[in-house]
């Protein structure tokens, strides 16, 4: 991984969906053949998924726990509504929404590591009742049209290759009437605090990655994708190319992070 001393700061076109022709995409600051991403992404998380939940902590200051918690109750658990919890991995999101008297939930990864810890922890809360394992691939998701009501994806958008594809994806299997949230790193809204976030995602990050999880370049990679991930607008942009509607945003912690919502009417 390159060492980025000079924080790339990409355009606003940044991370538009991906053509599909193309031969490269992003893989952090880096291009790398269309082909061959999602395996480096596999790596990635084989390597940090026992490590994953500490990490996150590191990652945020532990700010992603309220985070997550306002994502849940966005998503209005009720015992009548079903939830696929994308790029699901060890479980928080799934975990909330049952928790919340939300109904039956399907907690999918495409990492078999990641999904692991998702079961093992399920187990360990006594969560397992109304709760399916599934690896998927957001990009082609195998279940039917209108099958779900609420569709969930929390910090795992920024590692598909096809953003716009697994958006489609999302609407497809939504019924009428269901919604899509995504909960992601975004972008920073308060100019002051950008040199100070900079400095924490590469210098401070990679450091704690190897100290915590022996691994610099695996959380080097997350903070770039950070940065090549979309800004607010562009992804609700995205959201209605792909077909949702009333689609909507909120910043979390000045932009750090934002919740994305969208409706299939």
């Amino acid at each position: 991984m390159t060492d980025n001393s000079q924080p790339y700061h990409p355009s606003p076109s940044a991370g538009r969906p991906d053509d599909r022709h193309a031969d490269t995409t992003d893989f952090g600051f880096r291009d790398v053949p269309l082909r061959e991403k999602k395996s480096m992404v596999r790596e990635v998380f084989d390597s940090v998924a026992s490590k994953y939940d500490i990490m996150n902590d590191v990652m945020s200051l532990g700010i992603h726990r309220a985070w997550k918690k306002i994502f849940v109750n966005e998503l209005a658990p009720h015992p009548d509504l079903s939830l696929l919890d994308l790029a699901g991995g060890t479980g928080d999101i799934s975990f909330g929404w049952l928790r919340g008297g939300g109904g039956p939930a399907i907690l999918s990864d495409i990492n078999v590591s990641m999904l692991t810890v998702g079961r093992n922890r399920a187990m360990e809360r006594g969560l397992v009742s109304g709760l399916n394992f599934m690896a998927v691939d957001a990009e082609a998701i195998p279940l039917a049209d209108n099958s779900v009501d609420r569709v969930s994806i929390a910090f795992g958008l920024r590692n598909c290759t096809d953003k716009l594809q697994v958006l489609r994806e999302a609407r497809r299997i939504l019924r009428p009437g269901g919604r899509f949230l995504c909960l992601e790193f975004s972008r920073v809204q308060v100019a002051a605090f950008a040199p100070v976030y900079d400095a924490w995602s590469f210098h401070v990050l990679p450091r704690m990655g190897a100290a915590i999880a022996g691994d610099r370049e695996s959380y080097q990679y997350l903070a770039e994708s950070i940065r090549m991930f979309p800004d607010q607008e562009t992804l609700a942009d995205m959201m209605r190319e792909a077909g949702l509607e009333r689609v909507s945003y909120q910043n979390l912690s000045g932009g750090i992070a934002a919740i994305h919502s969208g409706w299939k009417i």
